[in-house]
């Protein structure tokens, strides 16, 4: 038995009936019931429902538009970054490590890279409309490992009380060796898609892709067929005359063995006035360039991708690359992403404050001109500071770069709420009216006391000089 199958014994996840020592026995589920009792269940090709068609998903896949869609999700998810973020005092949420959560996502298994593992998770679900990761622990109970089983070999199963359980198949790539093994919901990741029929199952874009896909393979041999015989349609050797069965029956032998297959194109000599006449309809006829281009419409249409992403049809008129990819993005991608993340925040049992996040910069990367354009405008606004823009284009950072700049004439909105305060806006009161000048006296009001007292100065001048002697005095 290998070491991780010993860990999920350890760990009591082979029986899922079977008691913790020194704890409550919980009932054993009885009659655990398959989803497949009057459900889709995924042991089922998801093509089941169209009778009439007995490809296997190998054939569906060799459709060109079918790899197509299915490799181009796939590989552009695959290519972004799992990031665990944490959120900050300040709302912010930023890139962290954490020694119980960063070892699976950044290697999820010994085998698979963070690359291949998101590959082969979402080609599981967009193949069989569900994926299934049954989750290691250590003695911590913490996860440190995720495998990707085959979806055709693991059946979720619903008890009595509702409980779910899931059966799994022996798979020694992941060192499941017993013959069935049942484990509960809470060790195994389970992303479906377009849950139609249950909510434990999930159904692929090949449930409404495979009858188109099917159509244009057949139209593909039929052209293959066609070519190999050298372009030469089959037909009808008329005689003029009636002949015998014997006859027909040595012409037909002698005409295919001779002109048809490798030896097509031969000079064939015919008498007795018979004529070859080809019954097959012409390429313009039977408009096969159309039927196989709607073929592959109706595929990109079940997996949303648009058809300029596989080279088909026509580009948008007026979109940048950047925009292109976000109509991709949303149209397409995001649904699949979001999904992914909300997945692996419930399996590795994140706790508040920290979620999961795929880097979309590799997916939604713009164009230099584009970028340096809402990069310079960000800076102007005071959205990001310099080194920040510049991390963008990966360059280092500078002196200087790391404060939010803004120009001299723009004022805070704290400061413009205070100034309003006093309604500046309103019309400024009208000025006091000026003081009246004081009126002139009046002519007859003159003051003419300097003038008089000058005037007696003068004739105290000219009276003559008053002697007093002092006995007169005394007397």
């Amino acid at each position: 038995m290998s070491s991780f199958a010993a860990t999920l014994r350890a760990q009591n996840v082979v029986s899922a009936a079977m008691p913790k020592p020194q704890e409550k026995a919980l009932p054993v589920p009885r009659a655990l019931t398959s989803v497949d009792g009057g459900w889709l269940t995924i042991s089922q090709s998801p093509y089941w429902f169209q009778s009439d068609i007995k490809a296997p998903v190998e054939t569906i896949l060799s459709h060109p538009t079918v790899y197509a869609c299915v490799s181009l999700i796939a590989n552009d998810i695959g290519k972004l970054r799992t990031r665990l973020m944490a959120l900050g005092s300040n709302t912010i949420w930023t890139e962290t490590t954490n020694p119980a959560f960063s070892p699976v996502l950044k290697r999820a298994n010994r085998y698979q890279n963070q690359i291949q593992f998101k590959q082969a998770w979402i080609m599981s679900k967009l193949l069989a409309g569900n994926m299934y990761a049954l989750k290691q622990r250590d003695g911590r109970g913490v996860v440190v490992g995720l495998y990707i089983l085959d979806p055709l070999c693991t059946v979720p199963l619903v008890a009595p009380d509702g409980s779910i359980f899931y059966q799994l198949q022996p798979d020694n790539l992941t060192g499941l060796e017993q013959t069935q093994i049942v484990v509960p919901a809470s060790e195994i990741i389970h992303d479906r898609m377009n849950c139609l029929f249950h909510p434990l199952v999930g159904v692929s874009p090949l449930y409404a892709a495979s009858l188109s896909a099917e159509q244009g393979l057949q139209i593909q041999k039929d052209s293959k067929r066609f070519f190999t015989q050298g372009a030469k349609p089959s037909g009808i050797l008329a005689a003029p005359g009636q002949i015998s069965q014997e006859t027909a029956k040595e012409l037909k032998d002698y005409w295919t063995s001779n002109f048809t297959g490798d030896n097509a194109g031969r000079v064939a000599v015919v008498g007795d006035g018979m004529q070859y006449h080809p019954i097959r309809m012409t390429s313009v006829d039977s408009q096969t360039t159309e039927q196989v281009n709607l073929t592959s419409q109706f595929i990109a249409q079940a997996f949303h991708v648009p058809l300029f992403k596989l080279g088909m049809g026509t580009m948008p008129a007026g979109q940048k690359v950047g925009d292109m990819n976000l109509i991709y993005y949303s149209d397409c991608l995001q649904s699949l992403i979001e999904e992914m993340e909300a997945c692996l925040d419930d399996g590795l049992a994140l706790p508040t404050g920290m979620r999961t996040e795929l880097e979309l910069s590799n997916l939604l990367r713009m164009d230099p001109a584009s970028q340096a354009d809402m990069l310079s405008k960000f800076v102007g606004g005071a959205i990001m500071a310099p080194n920040e823009a510049r991390l963008q284009v990966n360059l280092p950072p500078v002196a200087g770069g790391d404060a939010v700049y803004l120009q001299q004439q723009n004022y805070s909105l704290e400061a413009l709420a205070e100034r309003d305060k006093t309604n500046p806006l309103a019309a400024p009161p009208a000025p006091a009216p000026a003081p009246a000048p004081a009126p002139e006296p009046p002519p007859e009001a003159k003051d003419y006391t300097a003038q008089l007292l000058a005037d007696l100065a003068e004739r105290a001048k000219a009276l003559p000089e008053l002697t007093i002697e002092p006995e007169a005095a005394h007397a």
